[in-house]
Order: structure tokens, then sequence, then C-alpha cells
């Protein structure tokens, strides 16, 4: 069985909510059909005429990118320029598009923490907390005997999950009452009839984004015809939350020479850029952050990081990062970002096995590469 291209965009936006982009960002599918079917997709971190040629010879259906084709409103499409003759092959050979840039880079699970993986970081954290998911409050009235098939199904999809404890929920006794009119098929009692049905109150807790599949499987499984049932917003603070970078421990103290050469085969890269006049001085306490991650030193050094690796540093980033005395690694850009590659088509083909999607098919793209070269 294959999947449609918005079946595969919700995949996505499970592992990186569209919400989390930044406002400049254009995030989501950009070009194509949700209707599609979809047997073979290519992963890559940018979309280019060479992209193109090999997710042709490859005959993929759909490619996801992490830097968006699209970022400004289309006012013209001129097939003479660079970006009208990649429209043009996108659309002549029916490729669907999607990007997904700095909502998988905020995302709890998305590059940042596949990067951390990637070093060897453990025990890591969020570097900079972006969004908290809101939660709500479930309420349902089921019918004595079907309590705990409605709690296991709710449950399933991800209710009353608190920390490490799963099938949180609150339940009380008492007495429902219902009439029901005519054309009705109830589960209890007649047409006509006032009722009085022994209940069960279910009250549980949920991430908001999860509220439509939990009260989709509440409903499948709940023995009623019409199902009473309240959700309620709260002020809580919910455990899953997102942000940029990440920081962690190296499993044991190493000088900076060896991390570095750990960095070049792990990245595989052969030149870095680092800040730091001591390569002896040891490493323990490691900063992350792929892409462009600049804005991020004082936060490294105010979380008592020893070294902060991302990509793209400049002058005045270095002069920063020294004052603090803060060891700064840059990896470049596409070099930092390229785990993403790996990343999505893991997350994807478990999902796709999860979801009986048995005939797909996820490829990383070879052909992506740091544009300004060392020497």
């Amino acid at each position: 069985m294959t999947a449609t291209v918005q079946q595969i965009c919700n995949l996505l936006e499970k592992l990186a909510p569209r919400y989390l982009a930044e406002k400049w960002d254009n995030v989501g599918l950009q070009v194509g059909n949700p209707c599609q079917k979809v047997n073979r997709i290519l992963v890559t971190l940018d979309i280019t005429e060479e992209v193109l040629n090999e997710a042709s010879d490859k005959d993929v259906d759909m490619i996801i990118s992490h830097h968006p084709l699209i970022f400004e409103p289309l006012k013209k499409i001129h097939l003479n320029t660079w970006a009208g003759k990649i429209l043009r092959d996108i659309l002549c050979k029916g490729f669907a598009v999607y990007a997904c840039h700095t909502n998988l880079d905020a995302g709890k699970d998305g590059l940042n923490s596949w990067l951390a993986e990637r070093l060897g970081l453990v025990h890591t954290e969020i570097l900079k907390e972006t969004f908290c998911e809101d939660l709500n409050k479930l309420v349902v009235f089921v019918p004595k005997g079907f309590e705990d098939k409605v709690m296991n199904a709710m449950a399933a999809t991800g209710a009353g999950w608190i920390g490490k404890y799963s099938h949180c929920t609150f339940q009380t006794r008492g007495t429902g009452t219902f009439k029901p009119l005519s054309g009705a098929v109830p589960f209890i009692g007649d047409v006509g009839r006032l009722e009085r049905v022994e209940e069960v109150r279910i009250e549980t807790i949920m991430e908001n984004y999860k509220t439509k599949d939990i009260v989709s499987a509440m409903l499948k499984c709940h023995p009623y015809e019409e199902v009473a049932y309240d959700i309620y917003p709260l002020k809580n603070r919910s455990e899953t939350v997102h942000g940029l970078g990440r920081i962690g421990q190296l499993e044991k103290e190493e000088t900076l020479d060896s991390f570095l050469k750990s960095v070049k085969e792990r990245l595989n890269v052969k030149n870095l850029r680092i800040v730091s006049e001591n390569m002896e001085q040891k490493v323990k306490k490691v900063a992350v952050c792929g892409g462009a991650g600049a804005s991020l030193i004082h936060v490294a050094s105010t979380k008592k990081a020893d070294l902060f690796l991302t990509g793209d540093i400049k002058y005045h980033d270095a002069l920063k990062a020294r004052e603090l005395g803060l060891i700064l690694v840059d990896a470049g850009h596409s070099d930092t970002e390229k785990v993403m590659l790996e990343g999505v088509k893991r997350y994807l083909l478990k999902e796709f096995k999860e979801k009986g999607f048995r005939d797909m098919e996820v490829l990383e793209s070879e052909c992506d590469a740091e544009l300004i070269l060392k020497y």
C-alpha cells in the first residue's frame, strides 16, 4: 500500500509542526497535489537542477527539502531564470515538493537532536526553549462497564501521559439522563422514554496537537450514538518543549584536538574553523546548533558549555566567543544540517511500517555539497 502526498505531509507535521517555523519562513507543501500517490521519496537539503536530475533518474514522486524552494510570494515566473527553470522542471516531471526548515530545527526530536546524537552527546536538553505545547483536559461520560475500553483507546493515542506514567485519569460515578427522540438508535433505552443510566465520568489530560486524534479514537470505541464530552484549555505547562540547539555531555572528557578529529569523522568534513588557542584544552559539555546558530553563543556560555559547534560563524561572533571563554567550532552550514537526510528517512520508514505503508522507499540525495569550498 502506498501513501498520498497529504498523508506524508501529516507525518512530517507530526515530527515538525508547522507552527514552530519562524515567521519569515515558508514551510509545508510547496508544489504538488495532496491526493497524488507516492512510492518513492528523495530527501535533500536544497532543490537544485542536479537534485531534480537525480530525482528523475531514481523515479522519485516526492522531494522533501530542508531549505524551502519558495521563500517569498511569487509574482511572476520567467522560464529564462533559475527559479523559473526549476519550477518548470518540477511541474513537468510531476514532483511534489515539501519543505521542513526552521520547524524541523526547533522540533523536539528534529535536526538538532539528530546532530547531538551523531556527535555522541548524552543527557541532552534543548539549548534555548522557544515553544511549549498547550494542554487540554478531556472529560467524557461512559456507561458503566465501558470505562476501561474508552480509557485504553485514549491512552493509546496519547492522552493521560504525565512524565513516565501513562493511562492517567480520574474517574467518578454518577447518573446520566437522556431521552432518545424519533430517528435515534440508542445503545441503551427506548425511543420516547427518559432513561437514567449509571455512567463513569473520565477526566484526562492531553497535548493540544493530539486533541483531534484522541477525540477521534474515543468516539470510535464509545458505545453511544451521541457522545457527551468536554474539552477544557489548561494553563499547566506541557512536558513537550521545542527549541533551538542542544546541549549535552560527552561520554568522557577529552582534549579539543581529540574531539575535533571525532567531529570530522562523524560529520564527514575535511575542514573546521575554530576559536581556541589551546588544542589540549579539555572538553566535556558541548552545545550544538545546525546551520547558522551564532545567535546562541551567549546562551551556550550561560549554560556553561565548554564548546559550541555550529556553522556560518562571522568575525564578531568569534570575538564574542573568545571574550566569553567559549570554544567555538564552525563545521559549516550544510555539514551541520546533513543529518536531516538520515533523520527524516529513518523517521518516515518507521512511521510507514507502523501504518502499513509497505511499498514506500525513502532515499537520501547524493548531490548535496557545501557551496563554499575550503582549500
